[in-house]
């Protein structure tokens, strides 16, 4: 495609199949990486299986408000994520995920089985989304109920199962699904409502500090202004600052939180 951009190193030839991943592109300048979160959690994945040479990932973005006459015609309009391995291109989330899971070499590692933690993570994003767009009072503590509370049982389940990430101490699929959301949530939810995750949840930032320390989410990991964008288009929000204009952020520091 005309428009492509390679977003990882991991691009060695040898006898692994090499994955391509197309993701949405930055809807303010259409060429870094957007803020998609079904793109960045598949790129996650993707880019830990590289790092272990079981993949040769190539990333490349597309800007869907101007797409490349070659990427038209190969896929018409359907909107990124795609996967193509070895020639064959598949087009839909949830086949994506099955074919990481199923298909891609070392794919399936990702994929623990975890109802208690499958629990824990679902429907955050939706409370998030009600928040920004429904949530008028200044008392956000409050009020930012049941955002607050999800958070607040997140930050409870990591203090209690004291590993490195949400499964174990090595990373699954969860981990690739609830970070991108948590930073979209520290980000969103500050620019949009004024409100910042509690420096007492000291077992969530510990986690989101581990995950910050990963080179699968620096990577991936869109700019602070591609976020607040993303949110302010999808959910028909407004936002005074001038993004656009802004050199790209990415925030990845923590509060320093006191051992509880």
């Amino acid at each position: 495609m005309s428009d492509e951009v390679a977003e990882n190193g991991h691009s060695d030839n040898g006898d692994v199949p090499e994955i391509e991943l197309i993701i949405r592109a930055s809807t303010i300048d259409g060429r870094r990486k957007g803020a998609c979160l079904f793109c960045q959690e598949y790129f996650m994945e993707l880019y830990l299986l590289a790092e272990l040479k079981t993949i040769s990932l190539k990333v490349t973005t597309v800007d869907m408000q101007k797409p490349p006459p070659d990427f038209r015609t190969n896929f018409e309009a359907t909107p990124p994520p795609i996967l193509i391995d070895r020639g064959m291109a598949i087009l839909e989330n949830e086949k994506i995920e099955r074919h990481i899971m199923k298909n891609v070499p070392g794919g399936h590692n990702l994929f623990v089985q975890d109802k208690e933690v499958a629990t824990l993570i679902e429907n955050l994003y939706t409370k998030f989304k009600m928040y920004v767009t429904k949530f008028e009072s200044t008392d956000t503590k409050e009020a930012s109920q049941p955002l607050y509370s999800h958070l607040e049982r997140i930050n409870d389940f990591m203090a209690k199962r004291a590993t490195r990430f949400l499964t174990g101490d090595t990373m699954s699929c969860f981990d690739c699904e609830l970070m991108p959301r948590l930073q979209h949530i520290r980000i969103g939810a500050k620019a949009f409502r004024k409100f910042e995750i509690p420096t007492s949840f000291t077992a969530l930032w510990t986690y989101m500090a581990n995950m910050y320390e990963l080179e699968a989410f620096r990577q991936s990991c869109p700019a602070d202004q591609d976020i607040i964008s993303h949110i302010k288009n999808q959910l028909g929000l407004r936002t005074t600052a001038r993004i656009e204009l802004e050199t790209p952020i990415f925030t990845t520091s923590t509060p320093i939180v006191a051992e509880s």
